[in-house]
């Protein structure tokens, strides 16, 4: 499907994809620092944001997506950095569409199967009434038992629209409930390696990259490079600076 984008700046072409729950508005300041040099295009992934919803949330789907909205806009070859599901997502496009990535950037994120606490949000949200006049308030206290992280609530609701009604689910609740099994997995194409240059960054304070993934990800991507921030698993929202300060040079290299 052709997806939905954010376009900013001017320059050579950057693709942004964000996490799972998330949308293209959330790399917002991010966004708008790399345009200065780059042409942005931060798109929603299917069931996020303002992109259709549909069935089916296996990586070489959500890449296939991508391909298809740089083909609608025009663009051969575009840098891609991509967090968490993002991340697996471009990692992905990398693999089967390389002639479409000129340099690749993940951020806190391997190629391999987990078992992320991200279950348990998608189920917790799922269950949740959602009556007329609940206010965000009242999801935030609603979500508690399953979410305690403050800020894990805050990011979740966010994806509620309030208006007269009952509020209602922005995503493709549904399609991304079921589609969990495939966004905990990742499954790349046999033999497939990526050659161009990659740039994974670590939050130092998360358990998405171990030491023993590192051998996975060296064979899919030989010319991979590793970095680390003082952060959690959100690195580009804990440390905007340090990580503009990890990618800009990266993404300007010859």
């Amino acid at each position: 499907m052709k997806l939905n984008v954010i376009e900013t700046g001017a320059g050579a072409p950057l693709v942004m994809l964000h996490g799972l729950m998330g949308s293209a508005q959330n790399w917002g300041g991010i966004a708008k620092r790399l345009g200065l040099r780059h042409q942005v295009l931060a798109m929603d992934a299917r069931n996020h944001g303002a992109s259709a919803h549909a069935p089916g949330m296996a990586y070489s789907a959500m890449a296939a997506d991508v391909a298809e909205t740089l083909g609608a806009a025009g663009i051969a070859r575009a840098a891609v950095l991509g967090h968490s599901m993002g991340g697996k997502t471009a990692m992905m496009l990398a693999l089967t569409r390389p002639e479409l990535v000129s340099r690749l950037v993940v951020a806190d994120i391997a190629p391999i199967r987990y078992a992320a606490p991200s279950r348990a949000y998608v189920e917790a949200m799922t269950r949740m009434e959602l009556p007329a006049g609940m206010t965000r308030r009242d999801a935030m206290a609603a979500l508690l038992p399953a979410v305690p992280e403050e800020g894990i609530r805050a990011f979740l609701v966010q994806n509620l629209v309030f208006g007269d009604g009952p509020p209602r689910w922005r995503i493709g609740l549904v399609d991304i409930a079921a589609g969990m099994d495939a966004i905990e997995d990742f499954a790349p194409p046999g033999f497939a390696t990526y050659t161009g240059p990659v740039l994974a960054i670590r939050g130092r304070r998360s358990d998405y990259i171990q030491p023993g993934h590192m051998g996975v990800m060296r064979t899919l991507f030989p010319a991979i490079q590793h970095a680390e921030l003082d952060t959690g698993h959100w690195v580009h929202a804990d440390d905007p600076h340090g990580f503009l300060a990890l990618i800009e040079p990266f993404l300007e290299e010859p």
